[in-house]
């Protein structure tokens, strides 16, 4: 089994969504884990619920810091935030790093309705990059 470790700066709702689809979309063929520069030590209300509208539950997800893993190996780190790049640019443990920059939806302003709209939206970008990562995985 591949083993791919998500970064970001909180660990609060990008990375743990990535990590959530991810084990979904690699139907057991990946291991998704998610951690944080500088974790935030929750999970985002909202990326649950977003995820939840999937299917998927993260509602026992923790965040965790990147030292956590820094003694384990991984096929591939994936920073989803400009931040999370700039603290970790080298995870040693990994044979390949990929930077995907995606909008923190924590940020979205409005009400809670136009602040899921940003989970969702964001969410739905996370799970299409990974969708045609794996896509290509398989077809090599």
């Amino acid at each position: 089994m591949k083993r791919v470790l998500i970064l970001c700066t909180g660990n609060s709702c990008r990375s743990q969504m990535a990590e959530g689809l991810w084990n979904d979309l690699g139907k057991g063929q990946w291991e998704a884990v998610s951690a944080g520069s500088r974790p935030a030590g929750y999970v985002n209300p909202l990326a649950i619920r977003a995820m939840d509208e999937l299917g998927l539950d993260i509602s026992a997800n923790q965040s965790k810091s990147v030292d956590e893993f820094a003694s384990e190996r991984f096929d591939l780190a994936v920073t989803v935030c400009d931040n999370a790049r700039d603290a970790c640019p080298v995870f040693p443990n990994a044979a390949e790093t990929l930077h995907w920059p995606f909008d923190d939806p924590y940020y979205a302003s409005g009400d809670e309705a136009a602040q899921m709209g940003e989970f969702r939206r964001v969410r739905d970008e996370i799970r299409a990059k990974i969708a045609a990562f794996l896509a290509g995985q398989r077809g090599a």
